[in-house]
């Protein structure tokens, strides 16, 4: 989209897809938790945690402005930007709001335990300097299963930042991953999944699939190797326990990733009945249908 963005990105670079017409500013490098068992995201040695120089950032937001580019969102990169101090968010927010008056939206991923960091009235300056939506990827609600995945985060401690920065008019998108704990712990990662979400009313809810592309020794050393995968009738009957226990007023709900077995869509909660016969229909169908098992996706 913008041919001629001046940025020097350290790849690999990662955005979540509502983000894939964004304007994106590198302002670190790689997560500064990283420890997470699931997750590939920043893995290649090259992307070891670093904030990138504000010099630099500030320069290349000068340079966009300069080349005439009228972005109207802009993502602020890598795995928690929020991590930053506040001088530096108010730096780069501030030359944003300045130098790019077109931008209507910023956004970037968000660990919970950074907004710990962060007080209330600086949740507030953020959103008013242009900060308006945080990913959140809680995984689970289930502290057992945060625990064997080294996550980092609790129950508590996820709902504490969802709900100070929706206080502070930030719209948050939260993610949930279906088959996190195994069969073993399936049923309690949902129903805790959905107290999670019940209890911070998410602007945008989405779930994907656990999945492997370099390998799961260290996922499964979590579980002392007792970790057993879901199915896709599993899988089925996990979204069914969860989405059956939510209790949303307003909430855009997205379960279509390219992980996922099965499409729903709708907004939560006036659209839960049909999403849980859209469920419903799934379960018949895969149990009439055992060839398309989990091992058989190729993902």
């Amino acid at each position: 989209m913008f041919q001629h963005y001046p940025a020097q990105y350290i790849e690999p670079l990662f955005r979540p897809p509502s983000e894939a017409r964004s304007l994106i500013f590198q302002v670190s490098n790689g997560c500064s938790w990283n420890r997470c068992t699931y997750c590939e995201m920043y893995t290649d040695s090259q992307k070891k945690f670093r904030p990138r120089a504000e010099a630099e950032v500030l320069a290349e937001i000068r340079q966009c402005a300069q080349q005439g580019i009228e972005p109207r969102r802009v993502f602020l990169a890598d795995g928690d930007a929020l991590v930053l101090s506040m001088r530096r968010l108010r730096n780069i927010l501030g030359e944003i709001k300045s130098s790019l008056p077109s931008v209507t939206r910023v956004s970037s991923y968000c660990l919970p335990s950074n907004l710990k960091h962060k007080s209330d009235d600086d949740l507030a300056e953020l959103e008013a300097l242009g900060l308006k939506i945080i990913y959140v990827g809680a995984e689970s609600g289930a502290d057992e299963v945060l625990k064997k995945v080294d996550k980092g985060e609790t129950h508590a401690s996820t709902v504490a930042a969802l709900v100070r920065a929706k206080a502070a008019g930030i719209k948050t998108s939260v993610m949930i991953l279906n088959g996190l704990g195994g069969r073993a712990l399936s049923q309690q990662h949902a129903l805790a999944s959905a107290r999670l979400a019940n209890a911070t009313q998410p602007d945008y809810l989405a779930t994907l699939v656990l999945t492997f592309y370099k390998g799961r020794e260290r996922f499964e050393a979590g579980f002392e190797q007792h970790f057993e995968d879901l199915d896709t009738l599993a899988l089925c009957a996990e979204m069914k326990t969860f989405i059956g226990a939510l209790k949303l007023e307003n909430t855009i709900f997205r379960s279509d990733h390219v992980s996922n077995h099965m499409v729903l869509k709708g907004v939560l909660g006036k659209d839960k009945n049909r999403l849980l016969a859209q469920i419903d229909q799934s379960i018949e169908y895969f149990g009439n249908h055992p060839e398309f098992d989990h091992d058989n996706f190729g993902y």
